[in-house]
């Protein structure tokens, strides 16, 4: 009672005697200040209506103010992050990091109270490409500020986002390069060594990274012992020791230690729970460990009681009764819910109750939709799309143990739902928000990938690379991001859609084709057959079947010689690979489409052996192609989506740069354009003509767009890439083109071919067209020789003048290839004729004029049937 007289007389005083009221960001940090004294939802609502009062307030801010709402925002964020509301931390950061920069404002540590944690919100929301440029800004602050501190943690927060990206080599050169180059205090260093482990254990699981690090079981081991040796004197580690003894539990558990596993897991619980401050979700993933340590142990029922505490601490209205199960108006995007969900699937499936488990699954999806609509950039997307197709291989097996015990079709057409679903799933939703976007929103995408393709043509130089002018880059395309979200915040969410099967039966049937389409999963391969109104469902092996005989076939078309050389051999393994992958036999339709997955985007399906035998003329062997002419297809959705191809007149937009006396020529190159020209009206640019500028500008006045150069699909440094006479250019720079011809022809090398993602196909020079708007495209999987690409090409158009689909003129351009007496035996080797795969529709519509002649026709009949019923009256 005193205290409050005493603060009432002074009010009383102050004001008698002229006190000046508060400042208005005075009163913005008393808010803060009653806030952080009391942090509930009701105090939440009340600093939230105090900076929405300040920005309605139409008087001009000053630079004081305006830092005062940076710190009410980085205040609100880590509260929201403490309990557990991850999503809306990361708003309140963005916001105060869009105000800082937008207004250059300074005086405060943004790294430390807004950069650092929102950083790491990006990485455990899976927004990694979001993670990596907010981290690579506040190293680059750090670095030009000489603080350690701040440096030492964005060294250690980069090295999760290249581990939780599959770059596990990166981050160890990254944190075994800063242990032994910068100067490090003991809590630093151990930190260090923690996250070293960590990336060990991943490359102890993956034999292609354990092959590159000797040693890696002692390595792995000894980096958390070191930690601990580091951090066990200092009582602000005890987190940081959990994780260590956390790491040690689980990796001794793989290794089937069960004793010591269970050993070390008590000791990270008695470091755990000394720490200070365990948020929400850190208890929650601390319980979610547990639960996972003991169902590896086979006690179930222990697990799921752990389980159902893990939702209660994430979802406050969350209740166990009969279903332990949450509801799913209460989920929301949190990686912690996810796995929790997952791991209660797997337990319903080894209590043998699959239904239950597709239920939780479920759930598991619902969640992972409102994690697509959080991501901005393609390449967090694409991640997130393998943690879904993890899931749905579990899926796709429980559908086929159903289907197995009870025979009803409803299963395998639910199992190639799912399956679809992720397919080219980043492909789909671009083009697709391409047809609805605003022209606000398109103008941002644009900019953004513009920026994009800035960073990454400067990391390209390696060495050699401006880090001032990538710094720079991530910042501005960083204030894009916030203002993209800002205008997409005000769009529903987009939920992933079923395939109409009705209309996609009818479709096949439409083009007397079949469909076959592939899942790769982690252990099995999927192999789903669409036809006569039905799906069937096999499956064979990945690791022990599937992918070593995909490789010995594949190994045959890395070079010209390899199936000359042996072909024996190539029939062989030609046969072998067309036994395995079920292909459709004495079917009654002659189309076949192809929806590959994996390692076989790279198959050429029509080289494969339907009969092994001894002869060595190319000529003679059973191909694939002389049962089916084969067409390709990203997916299931692209097939039935596919607009009709026009009917008017075909034109060509040809480039052929042929780079005539340099190392680049491309002497064949003339003659194809010759040949093009000879059948075709049209545009054709060649040598210092064909430039990347001339192509832009008339891209969208042809039907046909003909590229006739150079292409390579890029390594682990580089993109994939298409040469024209003035530049090469990457395949992302070529998503804002906004085309919409009937067909491109890439008749360059490996157009088809670079890095590939099992849920998206490959980052090659061809997916750069699709973005772009390309629906129907033929393009290579290898390099190809110059001379027969222009005897393949020159057959491909005739076939296209003679009223032949662009499918068709495919198929039987490779059967005029083989027929053609003019080649050698040696030329017409499949790796000559197969390298060019077409996708996209099927059959293009009737030309108009066709339609005149026959309502003419039927006028006509009419009117001398009419004219013949008068005269015989």
């Amino acid at each position: 009672m005193v205290n409050k007289l005493f603060y009432l007389l002074l009010f009383l005083t102050l004001n008698i005697f002229g006190q000046n009221p508060l400042a208005p960001e005075d009163k913005i940090y008393n808010a803060v200040d009653a806030f952080v004294a009391n942090p509930s939802s009701e105090s939440l609502q009340k600093l939230e209506a105090t900076e929405k009062n300040f920005w309605k307030n139409p008087k001009p801010k000053s630079t004081k103010e305006l830092l005062a709402i940076v710190v009410l925002n980085c205040n609100k964020a880590y509260y929201e992050s403490k309990f557990g509301k991850t999503n809306q931390a990361i708003l309140s950061y963005e916001k105060a990091w869009s105000v800082y920069q937008k207004y250059k404002l300074s005086g405060y540590d943004i790294t430390e109270y807004c950069l650092k944690p929102l950083g790491n919100l990006y990485t455990i929301m899976g927004d990694y490409d979001n993670a990596e440029n907010t981290i690579k800004q506040y190293y680059f602050i750090a670095n030009v500020e000489k603080n350690q501190s701040q440096k030492t943690a964005a060294i250690i927060n980069l090295s999760n986002v290249y581990q939780n990206t599959g770059r596990i080599n990166e981050a160890i050169d990254l944190l075994e390069k800063t242990i032994k180059t910068e100067k490090l205090s003991a809590v630093q260093k151990g930190n260090i060594w923690n996250n070293l482990g960590n990336n060990y254990v991943l490359s102890y699981k993956n034999p292609d990274f354990s092959k590159r690090i000797p040693n890696i079981f002692k390595k792995l081991e000894s980096s958390y012992f070191s930690a601990i040796q580091l951090l066990q004197s200092d009582k602000t580690q005890t987190e940081t020791l959990a994780n260590c003894y956390r790491n040690l539990s689980a990796i001794n558990m793989q290794w089937q230690n069960i004793e010591l596993a269970n050993s070390y897991f008590e000791k990270a619980k008695k470091y755990f729970f000394a720490s200070p401050n365990i948020s929400s979700r850190k208890l929650a993933k601390f319980n979610y460990e547990e639960a996972n340590l003991l169902f590896q142990q086979q006690k179930y029922t222990d697990a799921s009681t752990i389980i159902s505490s893990v939702f209660k601490t994430l979802i406050p209205t969350y209740s166990y009764q009969k279903n332990i199960l949450p509801s799913p108006n209460a989920l929301y995007a949190e990686t912690i819910l996810l796995d929790a969900l997952d791991l209660q699937a797997e337990i319903f499936v080894e209590q043998n109750q699959p239904k239950k488990a597709l239920k939780a699954y479920s759930l598991s999806f619902l969640i992972e939709d409102l994690f697509v609509n959080l991501l901005v950039y393609e390449n967090s997307k694409i991640i997130n799309q393998i943690r879904i197709r993890n899931r749905t291989e579990k899926c796709i097996s429980i559908y086929d143990f159903l289907y197995q015990k009870e025979n009803i079709i409803a299963y395998l057409e639910s199992a190639f739902q799912l399956q679809e679903r992720t397919k080219s799933g980043v492909l789909k939703n671009y083009l697709s928000n391409k047809k609805t976007a605003s022209r606000e929103e398109t103008l941002h995408l644009e900019q953004l990938q513009n920026w994009n393709n800035e960073i990454v043509k400067e990391q390209q130089k390696g060495d050699l690379a401006n880090v001032a002018k990538i710094n720079e880059a991530i910042k501005s395309q960083n204030e894009l991001m916030l203002s993209l979200k800002k205008i997409r915040s005000k769009n529903q969410i987009n939920k992933a859609e079923n395939i109409d099967l009705k209309s996609l039966y009818s479709k096949l049937e439409k083009d007397k084709a079949i469909m076959v389409e592939y899942f790769s999963g982690f252990e099995t391969m999927y192999i789903f057959t669409l036809a006569n109104q039905r799906i069937n469902l096999e499956h064979i092996n990945v690791t022990d079947t599937a992918i070593p005989k995909i490789i010995s076939f594949l190994d045959y078309f890395s070079d010209a010689n390899k199936i000359t050389d042996n072909i024996s051999g190539y029939n062989h393994y030609g046969n072998s690979l067309y036994k395995m992958l079920k292909l459709p036999t004495n079917a009654t339709y002659q189309n076949l489409i192809i929806i590959p997955d994996g390692i076989l985007n790279f198959l050429p399906f029509e080289a494969l052996i339907t009969k092994e035998s001894s002869t060595t003329n190319f000529t003679k062997m059973h191909y694939l192609l002389n049962d089916f002419r084969i067409a390709y297809n990203n997916s299931a959705t692209f097939y039935l989506e596919g607009k009709p191809i026009s009917s008017d007149k075909k034109s060509v937009l040809g480039i052929f740069p042929v780079f005539e006396k340099t190392n680049y020529e491309l002497t064949f190159s003339k003659a194809e354009m010759e040949s093009i020209k000879s059948n075709f009206d049209g545009q054709f640019f060649n040598n210092s003509h064909a430039t990347f500028d001339n192509f832009k500008m008339n891209a969208n006045h042809y039907s046909i767009l003909h590229l006739s150069t150079h292409a390579t699909s890029g390594n682990t440094e580089t993109s994939a890439n298409i040469k024209f006479y003035d530049q090469e250019v990457l395949y992302s720079e070529l998503y804002n083109l906004h085309i919409n011809p009937d067909l491109v022809v890439l008749s360059a090398c490996e157009t088809g071919i670079g890095k590939l993602y099992k849920s998206e196909g490959a980052m090659s020079i061809a997916r750069g067209f699709q973005f772009a708007g390309a629906q129907n495209l033929l393009f290579s999987l290898w390099k190809v020789n110059d001379y027969t690409t222009s005897v393949f090409m020159n057959y491909f158009y005739k076939n296209i003048k003679n009223n032949e689909t662009y499918f068709e003129a495919n198929a039987n351009a490779k059967l005029n290839f083989l027929k053609d007496e003019s080649i050698s035996n040696a030329k017409k080797s499949p790796y000559y004729w197969s390298a060019f795969v077409y996708y996209g529709e099927l059959e293009t519509s009737k030309p108009q004029s066709n339609y005149y002649f026959y309502i003419l026709g039927l006028l006509i009949l009419i009117g001398l049937f009419l004219a013949f019923n008068r005269y015989r009256k």
